[in-house]
């Protein structure tokens, strides 16, 4: 399986980051190590939202709508 998520920081709740993985612990792990740049600044982080697609194509496709301008405001008035 291959996951799109949302992760939201625990300190500062208007902070999000959009994602996608193939293990959704370790990867939820990994942002709440600092390891990576993107996110370490925030941490800890909070799943706010996932997906799971069988392709990993559909995956990257979502986390990219997610990422949009449209796909935001999608998140933030259903999630």
């Amino acid at each position: 399986m291959h996951y799109t998520y949302i992760l939201q920081s625990i300190q500062n709740p208007s902070q999000t980051y959009i994602g996608f993985t193939s293990n959704l612990q370790n990867r939820l792990s990994y942002h709440n190590s600092g390891k990576s740049l993107h996110t370490s600044r925030n941490k800890p982080w909070q799943l706010k939202f996932y997906c799971a697609f069988d392709e990993k194509e559909k995956a990257i496709c979502f986390e990219k709508y997610l990422k949009s301008g449209s796909g935001r405001a999608f998140a933030k008035k259903h999630f």
